[in-house]
């Protein structure tokens, strides 16, 4: 399946920062055609061979390595993962800030009828209120939606796989 681009579900918690002024907002989609919950999507997104890559890189920063039973912490309940705060949780999403309180990540469920789910990932940058997002940000933008769609084509292909 290939995740295509979508509106922010107005009931979604990353849909607090789509209004928001100076903010971006982002939401891409994919049918998982099997059941999954919120906590298989979470461990399946963070242990995808391209997140791996990130959390390598993350830990250089952060001076010690991103294992995966963190991700499984959160999964579980944890309220952090790596350079991330839980900002908001209920039983079918999950929203979370970076460290810096500049980007959320955003991962959500949705059963659909047959046993199919409807996965979504959504990232939020938060930029100045008057000025907006840097230019370099703005720059960047377009690798950061190629690379939310990889993330999330991965996850649906992983949660096959289990």
């Amino acid at each position: 399946m290939i995740p295509r681009a979508a509106a922010v579900p107005r009931d979604a918690l990353l849909h607090r920062y789509v209004e928001q002024a100076g903010c971006y907002t982002d939401c891409f989609e994919v049918m998982h055609p099997m059941e999954a919950d919120l906590p298989a999507f979470i461990e399946a997104f963070y242990t995808t061979w391209l997140f791996r890559l990130e959390r390598l890189v993350l830990g250089v920063g952060l001076r010690r390595a991103i294992p995966d039973r963190e991700v499984s912490a959160l999964a579980q309940g944890a309220e952090g993962f790596a350079a991330w705060r839980v900002e908001d949780r209920s039983e079918r999403q999950i929203l979370l800030c970076d460290l810096s309180g500049r980007t959320r990540s955003w991962l959500a469920v949705a059963p659909k009828d047959g046993g199919t789910t409807r996965l979504l990932f959504g990232s939020a940058v938060v930029g100045d209120e008057q000025q907006g997002l840097s230019r370099v940000m703005r720059g960047l933008l377009p690798l950061h939606r190629l690379y939310s769609r990889a993330l999330l084509r991965l996850a649906e292909w992983r949660l096959r796989k289990t």
